[in-house]
């Protein structure tokens, strides 16, 4: 007896090709202002009306100031370099972060959902965000950036691809 048995393809394991979009850097960068300015605000306010602690936080002002200059200036620069993305009929390829950087790679069959989430920047920007979920305890890949129709074209072909793949995601 004779049994037949089609393995799956492989899957190629390289860096993503796709950038995301431009935008992205605005995105960041309006996210780090909005946590870095009230800070800021607040502990200049500290500084001019509490007279005792000027020693101190004129330390922390500057502290915070060259964290929020990091922040808001090299890291959405830095993060546009490093992300990457690419969605094929075998996996889904993702590449993020700046200081701590994570490539990882979803196979098709793995994948559980695929979403677009758009926060009120986003939308404000027009971009989205991918979210893959897959059977991995690790969570999902988020593809941040991208915009928003690309986005939904990514989503609605992973999910006819997903659909058209054998197993059960697990």
């Amino acid at each position: 007896m004779t049994t037949s048995r089609t393995s799956p393809r492989a899957i190629d394991l390289r860096p993503p090709h796709h950038r995301i979009e431009r935008r992205a850097i605005l995105w960041w960068t309006l996210q780090s202002l909005a946590l870095w300015v009230p800070v800021l605000a607040v502990m200049t306010a500290g500084y001019v009306l509490w007279e005792a602690a000027r020693p101190w936080l004129a330390v922390a002002l500057i502290v915070a100031g060259v964290l929020a200059v990091i922040s808001t200036v090299v890291e959405p620069w830095w993060r546009y370099a490093v992300h990457r993305w690419e969605a094929t009929d075998e996996a889904v390829y993702g590449s993020s972060g700046w200081l701590v950087r994570e490539w990882r790679v979803a196979p098709i069959s793995r994948v559980q959902t695929v979403d677009a989430v758009r926060g009120p920047i986003e939308q404000m920007l027009g971009l989205s965000t991918l979210r893959v979920t897959t059977a991995s305890s690790k969570g999902a890949i988020d593809i941040v950036g991208l915009d928003r129709d690309v986005a939904a074209e990514a989503a609605e072909r992973l999910t006819t691809i997903a659909q058209m793949t054998p197993g059960d995601a697990t």
